[in-house]
């Protein structure tokens, strides 16, 4: 029988959204686009257009930073704000997403393929709980007295808002990267014009308008969609911008950074990663198998920190990658809207393609595939894949898939798996599963990865930092860490005669 999914209804107030005519939000108002282009927006359950989005160019791109540069004006109303009402509107930011949960869930599930459940839990809840955070940072930015050796003299420090930051977001996590990147700026004092993926631009349009109802004055936030290759470079190049923050893949992340440097412009980047995930003898193994499975499964494997290197000792082997196939097995794949639905699409044709190449790969150099149960047409799904007999030298154990599959390799002893696991041109992730508090203080130690997590995988925080070591990028999301990626230091010297 052939398997479809078909689009569940959809509630009113999101079928409103998918019905607005394609713009940006410029300076506090929806716009059309000057060169009236549009884009496509697709359910990647369904394969079929469900939304027209503006096509922003480099004409958009230049009117959301003349905006932004004038929201930026000293004497204005975002300049002059006191830090408490700053702080005020960015919670009011968090409150309007959780007054809009459902639907925001709804909207994530259309245009990102993702699960309803996981969609209103993760994605909507923490996009919320990082403006409600970061609400709580403009009134603790502060200076510090500097002790000079030099009488009559006194010196101080500021800390002042970098500027305009442009903000280019991935089409994996639509509206919780919106919290990641705006609620820090903002915080900060800085204006943004954010440019979503061309993939899925819905919930940014929205947000933006919440924003101003919260409060948020016009040209503080504006959101141009539009393509990485008109939209996103006039962004990165355009000397009005200060600060470029970019999630997305590795390879795009280094042509930023090589074009922001020709006008030393910072840079702030979240990037690929090739996860490594280790499961010594000692762990336990319903909790680690369990784990494992739903750090690489959930979303369908479309996260930069997805667990795709699961390395195995040698004991447990075998029992870990049969239970791995019972879970697979088990996953139903459908549309994210079905609530009987485990796994859901890929975002597009073009992934699809990638994901199937390279479990087709991975069974030509001699590995063992167990592929899950038959997936529906139409869309862009791909079953749980479990890669077994793997060697580190395959493609399948170094590079990036981005999908539902996980390759499995066993290993004997620690050092030997310690050396293995890092070798990687990536570091954004890492995980250990042991009872042995000396195992896990040393793979802590020695694991080069801007996370490390021990008998557990995949939560966040916005207290706490997020970003990568080596190709997986460098500075941080969320967490203090991230305010200062939005800030500048000014020594302030006075003389007393």
């Amino acid at each position: 029988m052939t398997l479809t999914a078909e689009t569940p209804t959809v509630s009113a107030a999101v079928s409103a959204r998918l019905a607005l005519a394609p713009h940006v939000f410029v300076d506090g108002t929806a716009q059309t686009t000057l060169s009236g282009k549009n884009l496509p927006v697709l359910d990647p359950a369904t394969g079929q257009m469900i939304a027209t989005a503006a096509d922003g160019d480099a004409v958009d791109i230049n009117r959301a930073v003349a905006a932004a540069t004038r929201a930026f004006d000293p004497s204005g109303e975002w300049r002059t704000m006191t830090p408490v009402e700053r702080g005020r509107v960015l919670h009011r930011i968090g409150d309007a997403i959780l007054d809009r949960a459902d639907e925001f869930a709804e909207l994530e599930v259309l245009d990102a393929g993702k699960v309803r459940g996981a969609a209103r839990a993760i994605d909507v809840d923490f996009a919320a709980r990082a403006f409600h955070y970061f609400a709580g940072w403009p009134t603790k930015i502060t200076g510090a007295t500097v002790p000079v050796s030099h009488p009559g003299i006194h010196v101080r420090t500021e800390k002042d808002p970098v500027g305009v930051v442009g903000a280019i977001t991935a089409w994996n996590f639509p509206l919780l990267l919106c919290g990641w990147k705006l609620a820090p700026a903002l915080a900060a004092g800085c204006t943004v014009v954010l440019k979503p993926s061309e993939e899925t631009p819905l919930s940014a349009l929205w947000l933006a308008e919440l924003a101003i109802e919260a409060g948020l004055p016009a040209g503080v936030l504006n959101v141009v969609p539009g393509r990485g290759d008109t939209a996103g470079e006039a962004l990165v190049d355009h000397p009005g911008v200060d600060k470029i923050t970019f999630t997305g893949s590795t390879a795009v992340g280094k042509q930023i950074a090589r074009r922001a440097a020709e006008q030393v412009k910072r840079v702030t980047l979240e990037l690929g990663g090739k996860s490594a995930n280790i499961i010594f003898p000692d762990a336990d193994l319903d909790a680690a198998v369990e784990g494992s499975a739903g750090g690489i499964f959930w979303h369908s494997g479309q996260t930069c920190s997805a667990p795709s290197r699961l390395f195995v000792h040698r004991s447990v082997h075998d029992e870990v990658v049969e239970r791995l196939h019972a879970i697979g097995d088990g996953l139903r794949s459908g549309h994210g809207l079905d609530p009987t639905t485990g796994l859901g699409p890929l975002i597009n044709a073009r992934q699809l393609e990638r994901v199937a190449d390279h479990v087709r790969r991975a069974g030509e150099e001699g590995a063992r595939v167990h592929i899950g149960p038959d997936v529906p047409t139409g869309g862009f799904f791909h079953p749980a894949t479990v890669i077994s007999d793997a060697r580190d030298d395959m493609a399948c154990a170094r590079e990036e898939i981005f999908g539902p599959v996980l390759t499995v390799l066993p290993f004997d002893d620690t050092d030997e798996v310690l050396r293995r696991a890092d070798a990687s041109e990536y570091g954004l992730a890492a995980g250990v599963w042991t009872q042995n508090v000396s195992n896990a203080h040393r793979a802590t130690k020695a694991l080069r990865a801007g996370t490390v997590y021990v008998n557990g995988w995949g939560l966040t925080d916005p207290a706490a930092p997020f970003g990568g070591f080596r190709q997986s990028g460098y500075g941080r999301d969320l967490g203090p860490d991230s305010l200062e990626g939005y800030l500048e230091t000014k020594s302030v010297w006075t003389f007393h005669g």
